[in-house]
């Protein structure tokens, strides 16, 4: 059975001012989840999953089903803002879903087969979608999933300080826990993050930062559920709480429940947050087809 791609494509991408998830970047307008689905494909996923707002559907459907048509099964799953279905009797209005971790779980009557989770705007590289679908067609079940860790260095802008998830990970290259460090940047030749007080780190020359590529069984929608369930009954007077995928790991991890394992890869991540981070992209993916590991024309 091979795995299945889940692209977590339902944010409203209020910082960069536009649907930057069907933005074009590549010479023919390709958008960054071509370039994901593409290497994919090559590295053997069946089918192709977006979870979507409702409302973007058609525009996705205009975009994607052309190209991909012949080339890997597809499906839309929306993310709502509906709790029925988690067992939850109440509306709570927000302005954005519940986050990537609920995106997870809309996910669970069409996903049968494991699979992994991507951002829609984040670059991955070939190396790491390889890797993944090796792990998922051999090694996963539903006490071993796993995460792609980036070399911190790969991960870096060149217009200042970012945020990272850097992996603690033990002797046996699973997970321990993931520390969110918000500014992490290169300083006379090392990778540093600084601390609200000032104070400067260095990171490890091995640290290994997540960047939303995960992988896992159907066996963590019921995982899950009971999470997501107490996660908004903490939180519904605060309408801008999200329940992310780390928050799933974390507790998996602490009840014994499962392991994570930290695959590493040497791929050069990109990704887009701002307007002005199109250029760089659509330079780094030019590149990448100068030196072949693209074509032009991806369909």
């Amino acid at each position: 059975m091979k795995p299945t791609l889940l692209i977590l494509a339902a944010g409203m991408a209020s910082r960069y001012g536009s649907m930057k998830q069907v933005d074009g970047f590549g010479p023919n307008n390709e958008t960054i989840i071509d370039y994901s689905i593409y290497d994919a494909v090559r590295a053997g996923f069946g089918k192709v999953s977006f979870i979507i707002r409702e409302e973007f559907l058609d525009s996705f459907k205009s975009i994607f089903e052309p190209k991909l048509k012949g080339v890997v099964e597809t499906d839309y799953i929306f993310q709502t803002f509906d709790l029925e279905k988690y067992g939850i009797d109440k509306i709570i209005e927000r302005q954005k879903p519940w986050g990537t971790g609920n995106a997870v779980l809309e996910a669970s009557n069409n996903v049968k087969e494991p699979f992994c989770v991507i951002n829609a705007d984040d670059f991955y590289g070939y190396d790491a979608f390889k890797k993944m679908a090796d792990f998922l067609t051999t090694d996963v079940r539903e006490d071993n999933y796993c995460l792609i860790g980036y070399e911190v260095d790969k991960t870096l802008s060149e217009y200042g300080a970012v945020s990272r998830g850097i992996c603690l990970v033990n002797e046996e290259g699973n997970l321990q826990e993931i520390n969110e460090r918000t500014k992490v940047y290169a300083k006379d030749g090392q990778i540093v993050y600084e601390e609200e007080s000032g104070n400067i780190t260095p990171l490890h020359e091995d640290a290994r930062a997540s960047m939303n590529f995960w992988g896992f069984t159907p066996a963590v929608f019921e995982q899950a559920n009971p999470m997501f369930k107490r996660f908004v009954e903490a939180n519904e007077a605060n309408p801008k709480s999200e329940f992310f995928i780390p928050l799933i790991a974390e507790e998996l991890v602490k009840t014994g429940k499962a392991n994570f394992k930290v695959i590493p890869t040497s791929a050069k991540w990109f990704g887009v947050t701002y307007k002005e981070d199109k250029p760089i992209v659509q330079k780094s993916i030019a590149a990448l087809i100068a030196n072949g590991t693209y074509p032009s024309k991806l369909w």
